[in-house]
C-alpha cells in the first residue's frame, strides 16, 4: 500500500500512521484553508492577553556561595500577573519542582540607580534579598519562614550586588543613602561600599568618595576586596576604576586601597576572585568587553581576545557574564557574543557549549559541574537552564512562559545591515509578516514597523518575543535596529553615539527604514516606528524632525531633553553630557533644537503616547505636554497614562493595554481593519 502525504506545519504521529496502514485508504492528502487578507488585518492567536499573562521576566540567577550546597539553583521572576512583583524561586538538582520563597506581601526588588538588579544573595541555604516596599535587607532560611529583617530599619537607605563571605561572616555590598537629599544636606544620593553584620546588624563604610560604586567582591581567603567606582559624566560603560584593598582581620575595615585599572575610555566591570586569590575582570582595552585574568605579579593577560563581547553594558547589578569553577581547576564559563562557551584559563583552551539557545547571561558555575543561566533564541522564550558540563545535556528548569503555540505563527528574524549616514553601516533584525493561516494579496506589501530599543547604550537581541510576534503575525513586518551606540559591536561602535544621540540614531532607523521600503519588503506609505524610554525620543525625534514615518508610538519617551537634563535620578543625570553636550553654555542650545517638544509645528504625523505616572526617569509631564501640542495642532494623537507604573510597565492589564491600543492606533491611522481587537482608546482628532 502506497501512502502519500501532504503535511502543512507538522509531523503525522507514529499512532496515527499505525491506524493508516491498517486501513484500505491509499491516498491521503491533508489541506489548509488559507485565507487571503490585507496586511494589518490578519486574524492572530497572539493576544495581548497570551503576552503578558502567566508570564514571568528573570532578573538575576545565583547559586548558594558555599560550594558544597551546589545542588540548588536560586533566581529572580518578575511576575507580570502579581503587578510586577519580583518573587525568589529555587530548584534543588534531581527534583523538577519549583520552590517559590517570597511572601505575598514582599517584593525581591531594590531601587539602587533606580534600575535596580542585584537585589538577591544565597549563603548557606539562606536567601537575603532587598525588599521594594521598604528598601530594606532581609534573610530567609527557608520558603516557610518569615523574612528577618537584618539591616537598620533605616528607610532611606537602599541595598544592592550583595554577597556573603564565609571567611568574616559578612556581607558586602553597595548602599546608597537618600537621607542626605531628603536633609537637603546633598542634591544627590550618596553612594558607598559598606560590609554589614547580619547578626548585630553593624554597618561600616569600606570605600566612600566616588559617586558610583558596583560588584564588591571579597576574595576566598577573606583578605582582599575588589570593587568597580566611576565618577559624573561617566556611565559604566564609559571610564570606570577597578580597586582592591586589605581587609582587615574583622573585614570591616579597608586599607592600602589600590587602582588596578583605569583609563580614559577604559571600561572595567564585573570582578571576582578565583579559587585561589587572583582576581578577574571584564574589560574593553582592546576593543571589546573581553575576559582578563590578574595574576599574582600584577600581570594582566586577555584569557579570550575575541572580537566578541563578554558581559554587557551595566544597567543594572548582578548579570554577570561569566562564572570560575569554585573547585580551582581553571575552567571558567562565559558568553562570548551570543555563544556559550567554557574556557580553561590554565590552558587557554576554549570550547563552544551548544545549548539550542543564541543569548545567555547570568553566568553560575558550581562545584558539582553544573552552569546555570538565562537563556534566549529566536524560537525559545527566555528560561532558566541548567548545563552538565560533563554529559553537556541541557535541562530548561523554568521557562518565562509556557505556551503551546503552533510555530506557524512565529516570524524567525534575519540579521540585516544597511549603509546609513557618514559612510557607515547599521544592524537590526527583520521579522517579516509571518501566519499560517493568512497570505496578503498578490503585489501588496506589508506595513513596517521600526523597533527602537531604550539605553541608549544597549541593544536589542533575536530572543523570542510575543510583543513583536503580536505585530507579525496580524501582517506587519517588524524591524528592531541596533543603531550606532548600540552595544556588542565593539567600543568604536558603542561610541559613535556621541554627541550623536538624536541624530545617528534616527538615521539609522529612517535608514533602515527605507533600505527595506525600496528592495520591496515594506509598504513606502505604511511606515512606522516605537520605542520606549530612549527608543521613545528617538521614536518621537523621528516623527518631528525626519519625513519617513506615517505613525509612531512612544512608551514612557522623552519629548523634553532639559526636562530630561534636569529632572532625573542621579545614575543619568549626567549621561547626556557625553551623548549630547554638557548643559551649560552653547550646550543648552543642542539640547534645545534636538527636543521634539520644542519643534511642533514640524510634526505632521499621529502620536500615541503611553506614560506611567510614578516614572522617576521621564517624569510623566513630559508626555502630557507632548500630547497636548500635538492635539492643539489637530494631529490624531492618544494618551494613555497608567496610575501606578514607573519606567517600564508591570502589571499584566497595563502591558495589555500598551500593546492593543498601539496596534489600534496605527490601523486607524493607516486605514485597515484589525480583525480581533477590540480596544477602544479616545484618538483625538481622528477623523
Amino acid at each position: 500500500m502506497t501512502v502519500l502525504t501532504k503535511v502543512f506545519g507538522t509531523q503525522l504521529s507514529l499512532r496515527l500512521l499505525s491506524r493508516i496502514a491498517n486501513t484500505s485508504v491509499t491516498k491521503l492528502t491533508f489541506k489548509m484553508s488559507i485565507t487571503t487578507s490585507d496586511y494589518g488585518s490578519w486574524r492572530s492567536p497572539i493576544t495581548s492577553k497570551i503576552v503578558s499573562e502567566s508570564s514571568v521576566k528573570f532578573q538575576e540567577v545565583h547559586v548558594d556561595s558555599c560550594p558544597e550546597n551546589a545542588d540548588t539553583v536560586y533566581w529572580g521572576e518578575l511576575r507580570f500577573d502579581e503587578g510586577g512583583r519580583i518573587v525568589v524561586c529555587s530548584q534543588k538538582v534531581g527534583e523538577d519542582k519549583n520552590t517559590s520563597w517570597t511572601p505575598k506581601d514582599y517584593n525581591a526588588r531594590t531601587r539602587v540607580h533606580e534600575y535596580g538588579g542585584g537585589a538577591i544573595f544565597v549563603n548557606n541555604k539562606v536567601v537575603y534579598f532587598s525588599n521594594y516596599k521598604d528598601q530594606q535587607m532581609y534573610s530567609q532560611s527557608s520558603p516557610d519562614e518569615a523574612p528577618q529583617l537584618i539591616t537598620t530599619g533605616e528607610k532611606t537607605w537602599r541595598y544592592a550586588d550583595g554577597s556573603f563571605n564565609a571567611k568574616t561572616s559578612k556581607i558586602y555590598c553597595v548602599r546608597e543613602d537618600h537621607s542626605v537629599v531628603e536633609s537637603k544636606k546633598a542634591k544627590e544620593p550618596v553612594n558607598t561600599v559598606v560590609t554589614i553584620d547580619p547578626v548585630t546588624k553593624q554597618q561600616f563604610i569600606l570605600a566612600e568618595g566616588a559617586d558610583f560604586y558596583s560588584s564588591p567582591r571579597v576574595s576566598p581567603d577573606g583578605k582582599k576586596i575588589a570593587w568597580v567606582q566611576w565618577n559624573h559624566p561617566n556611565m559604566p560603560w564609559d571610564s570606570t576604576e577597578l580597586w582592591t584593598g586589605d581587609l582587615s582581620a574583622t573585614g570591616d575595615a579597608v586599607s592600602n586601597p589600590k587602582q588596578i585599572v583605569s583609563g580614559t575610555d577604559i571600561s572595567v566591570m564585573q570582578p571576582s576572585w578565583t579559587p585561589n586569590n587572583e582576581l578577574l575582570y571584564i574589560g574593553d582595552q582592546t576593543e571589546w568587553w573581553n575576559l582578563y585574568h590578574v595574576n599574582a605579579n600584577g600581570d594582566h593577560t586577555n584569557l579570550l581576545p575575541r572580537d566578541k563581547e563578554t558581559g554587557g553594558p551595566h544597567w543594572v547589578f548582578a548579570f554577570y557574564g561569566y562564572a570560575v569553577d569554585p573547585k580551582g581547576t581553571g575552567r571558567i564559563v562565559l558568553n562570548s557574543g551570543s555563544e556559550l562557551g567554557e574556557l580553561n584559563m590554565n590552558t587557554k583552551e576554549y570550547q563552544k557549549l551548544d545549548t539550542g539557545f543564541t543569548s545567555h547571561t547570568c553566568m553560575n558555575l558550581t562545584a558539582d559541574g553544573h552552569v546555570y543561566c538565562v537563556a534566549g533564541s529566536p524560537t525559545k522564550f527566555e528560561c532558566v537552564i541548567r548545563i552538565n558540563l560533563e554529559t553537556k545535556e541541557v535541562k530548561i528548569l523554568q521557562e518565562s512562559k509556557s505556551l503551546d503555540m503552533d510555530t506557524g505563527y512565529y516570524s524567525i528574524p534575519e540579521e540585516i545591515s544597511w549603509k546609513t549616514t557618514n559612510d557607515d553601516v547599521s544592524y537590526g533584525y527583520l521579522y517579516p509578516p509571518k501566519n499560517k493561516d493568512f497570505v496578503a494579496p498578490e503585489g501588496t506589501k506589508p506595513p513596517l514597523l521600526v523597533q527602537v530599543h531604550g539605553g541608549p547604550t544597549s541593544q536589542t537581541s533575536n530572543v523570542l518575543s510575543l510583543k513583536k510576534q503580536y505585530f507579525t503575525s496580524r501582517g506587519f513586518a517588524v524591524l528592531d535596529v541596533n543603531y550606532r551606540g548600540s552595544t556588542g559591536y565593539g567600543k568604536t561602535y558603542r561610541h559613535k553615539l556621541r554627541a550623536k544621540w538624536g541624530i545617528y540614531d534616527l538615521d539609522d532607523c529612517c535608514h533602515g527604514a527605507q533600505y527595506l521600503a525600496d528592495v520591496g519588503k515594506a509598504d513606502h506609505g505604511k511606515l512606522c516606528i516605537d520605542g520606549r524610554s530612549a527608543g521613545g525620543y528617538s521614536t518621537l525625534a523621528c516623527l518631528t524632525f525626519k519625513n519617513v514615518f506615517g505613525a509612531g508610538a512612544s512608551h514612557y519617551g522623552i519629548g523634553d531633553l532639559e526636562a530630561l537634563a534636569g529632572d532625573t535620578h542621579k545614575f543619568e543625570s549626567r549621561y547626556l553630557d557625553n551623548l549630547i553636550a554638557p548643559y551649560t553654555g552653547d550646550g543648552i542650545k543642542i539640547y534645545k533644537e534636538r527636543s521634539p517638544i520644542n519643534y511642533i509645528e514640524k510634526l505632521d504625523c499621529p502620536i500615541a503616547l503611553f506614560q506611567g505616572d510614578e516614572d522617576k526617569i521621564v517624569p510623566p509631564n513630559q508626555a502630557e505636554m507632548m500630547y497636548k501640542a500635538v492635539k492643539e495642532k489637530g494631529i490624531p494623537t492618544m494618551h494613555v497614562l497608567f496610575e501606578g507604573e514607573q519606567h517600564g510597565f508591570r502589571k499584566a492589564e497595563n502591558i495589555q493595554t500598551a500593546l492593543d491600543g498601539e496596534f489600534y492606533f496605527f490601523s486607524k491611522v493607516f486605514g485597515f481593519k484589525a480583525a480581533d481587537n477590540d480596544i477602544k482608546i479616545p484618538i483625538a482628532n481622528l477623523k
